[in-house]
């Protein structure tokens, strides 16, 4: 209990930094009183949220890896899955800076935005590509620091990271009055500046340069069986962050098709789930790495343990969240819009909300869970047949009950989630310990 919790509680500490250095960014923008340029730095959140979503695996996968070395008991403490990590992080990043002429043009046509919503986001896209290969690199260490239980660590370089961006950003929008150009400004120094202090850690760990450079063998870097499982592995999570993505877009395009009203609304409702998916997702870092362990050690009955406790203080804990969600939710609706019409609208699918967070718990863990014991498979199969519930779900209750049949089929898509990894899970938790 005291590991899960040691680990579970720095982890969403330090994750819920991230949606509030997006929040400050809107802000100190919108409060420029131009809707273009709020707009731009909103469709430059998204577009990039989109991109690196696709590298997530070097985060959630090397810890994965790193979980079973230390397992294991490598003497290495993982630092080969850490090394190839950061060599993909580095050609990704750079190649995304070659190429970020056509991504540009990609992303704009994509989200077809006025004239006007386009200069900004160009602006804003102009200076934030720089920040790729330090965000990519940041993944790679913060999977390896959660994949030995440096929790601690991963917490301080994130709040280290969004810390500086939101210091920044109102510095350089607010005080400088350097626009969506300073609110790109800030992540970018901010994932500079931690990507500095994370690599320093690295070394320091393995007693510098020199002295990591002599513990790593070529023949083991580039071993084939190893570099097979790791793009293995990476190819299963793209496929399963394009899946997820998929759902979430299809949900916010039907809400809006419904109209402005209900798209705002639903827009408010999601980021009450986003905030709980923050935390949620410090306990799945939590059952990766004591999950990981345990099938690195070979030793199932301390992987039961994880498990059933992971279970017990997630779904306590998304019990809090729902009931947060509908005690403060409706002045929290009041605090985000001014538009009765949208907070009537948001009021009255509290309960949705409230029920997604309860019924989301299950697949945060399973995607921890299975992560932490590489059954990447599992992970791409199972998102992408609840996706196809999903979508079934969506094509025949929205006709039949609008917005209520549309977050009835988001929490299907959640319930389809949870019950195939469970499925999945049963059924191959036996080899994971032959």
């Amino acid at each position: 209990m005291r590991d899960l919790v040691g680990i579970a509680l720095p982890a969403s500490v330090a994750f819920i930094t991230e949606p509030l250095a997006g929040l400050v960014d809107i802000t100190v923008v919108g409060r420029l009183g131009d809707a273009a340029l709020l707009g731009g730095v909103v469709i430059g959140a998204l577009i990039f949220d989109f991109i690196f979503s696709l590298a997530y695996f070097l985060r959630i996968g090397t810890g994965g890896l790193t979980a079973q070395a230390v397992g294991a008991r490598d003497a290495d403490d993982g630092l080969v899955h850490v090394v190839r990590a950061i060599g993909v992080a580095v050609v990704a990043g750079l190649a995304m800076l070659v190429l970020q002429g056509p991504l540009l043009w990609l992303s704009t046509t994509l989200m077809a935005p006025g004239p006007d919503v386009a200069a900004a986001f160009a602006a804003y896209f102009a200076v934030r590509i720089w920040a790729a290969p330090f965000s990519l690199i940041n993944y790679s260490l913060l999977g390896w620091f959660y994949g030995r239980a440096a929790a601690t660590t991963g917490m301080a370089l994130q709040m280290v990271m969004h810390g500086v961006n939101i210091g920044l950003s109102l510095l350089f929008v607010a005080g400088l009055g350097w626009g969506v150009q300073g609110a790109a400004a800030g992540t970018v120094v901010g994932a500079v500046i931690s990507c500095g202090i994370g690599l320093m850690l690295l070394l320091r760990h393995f007693g510098g340069l020199a002295a990591l450079l002599g513990r790593l063998q070529p023949a083991q870097l580039f071993d084939a069986g190893g570099l097979r499982r790791m793009f293995a592995l990476s190819r299963d999570l793209m496929i399963r962050s394009i899946a997820l993505m998929s759902a979430y877009a299809w949900f916010a395009a039907q809400g809006a098709r419904m109209g402005a009203v209900p798209l705002a609304a639903n827009a408010i409702l999601l980021n009450f789930l986003m905030i709980g998916a923050f935390f949620l997702d410090g306990m799945a870092q939590a059952a990766e790495q004591l999950c990981g362990k345990a099938v690195g050690a070979n030793w199932r009955p301390a992987f039961d343990t994880a498990y059933r406790l992971s279970f017990a203080l997630g779904s306590l804990l998304a019990a809090v969240l729902a009931t947060a969600a509908l005690t403060g939710g409706v002045p929290l609706i009041g605090l985000m819009t001014t538009s009765t019409a949208v907070q009537i609208q948001a009021e009255d699918f509290l309960g949705f909300a409230a029920i997604a967070l309860l019924t989301s718990m299950p697949g945060f863990l399973y995607d921890g869970i299975l992560t932490g014991v590489t059954l990447n498979t599992v992970m791409r199969n199972g998102m992408l047949v609840s996706l196809v519930v999903f979508l079934a779900a969506a094509l025949t209750l929205q006709p039949l009950y609008g917005n209520a049949g549309l977050w009835s089929a988001l929490t299907i898509w959640f319930v389809a989630r949870a019950v195939y990894y469970w499925w999945a899970l049963r059924r191959r938790k036996a080899s994971l310990f032959s």
